[in-house]
């Protein structure tokens, strides 16, 4: 994937909550991950869950892993941002590193959802750019699951009834992408992205950029 490089422009802008979801297997976490890698101006918004680690991820990068009793301790405390339960596990995202992030202009990345997305829209609804990944068929997306090959039969196919429920939220996002291929999905992302960042409501800098402007005498 292409480097992102900086703008060449330090205009003083406020940081958008990019919300990825998709059912799973259809590539949102792929994307995430490509995103996080190119775009220094990405932080990724780690959330806690309470199902199992699997092996290839890792405490603290890809999720925090906790118990259900800490889960309800944080979800009952208002710590968390939003929260949600999929496949008979929770998932929650921490509220004070994603202020933190906004408040420094940052962007926050979501790899949530859809009962997350909408907690997220109702909450902040200016600050959110939501992209919902779509597979090209049932079929694609059943391999994916098999490729993985880190769940269980059962847990294969109930993943796959529960696709057919989350993609139904489809109209709830202000984007959609179909991931047919992986580096087409991302420059579609990434055309959202750039768009989004040069909103004239996300960047407060250009008032006093342009009063500047306005100021000088050539």
């Amino acid at each position: 994937m292409t480097e992102i490089a900086e703008p060449p422009l330090d205009i003083k802008r406020r940081g958008l909550m990019l919300v990825l979801s998709s059912p799973s297997g259809a590539g949102k976490s792929t994307i995430a991950h490509h995103l996080l890698e190119s775009d220094p101006r990405f932080s990724l918004s780690v959330s806690v869950t309470t199902r199992q680690r699997r092996g290839s991820e890792i405490e603290g990068r890809h999720y925090r892993f906790i118990g259900r009793d800490e889960f309800e301790r944080l979800r009952d405390g208002d710590a968390l941002l939003e929260w949600a339960e999929v496949h008979g596990n929770f998932y929650g995202t921490p509220r004070a590193a994603a202020e933190k992030a906004m408040q420094e202009g940052r962007d926050m990345l979501f790899d949530i959802d859809w009962q997350g997305a909408r907690q997220l829209q109702e909450q902040a609804r200016g600050d959110i750019v939501s992209i919902f990944i779509l597979p090209p068929s049932m079929a694609e997306l059943k391999r994916r699951l098999l490729r993985r090959n880190e769940d269980s039969a059962d847990t294969i196919a109930m993943r796959l009834k529960n696709s057919r429920v989350e993609i139904e939220r489809w109209r709830d996002y202000d984007y959609v992408v179909v991931n047919t291929d992986l580096n087409q999905a991302f420059s579609e992302v990434r055309a959202i992205i750039d768009a989004e960042r040069l909103r004239r409501d996300r960047r407060p800098g250009l008032f006093d950029f342009t009063a500047a402007l306005l100021s000088e005498d050539v």
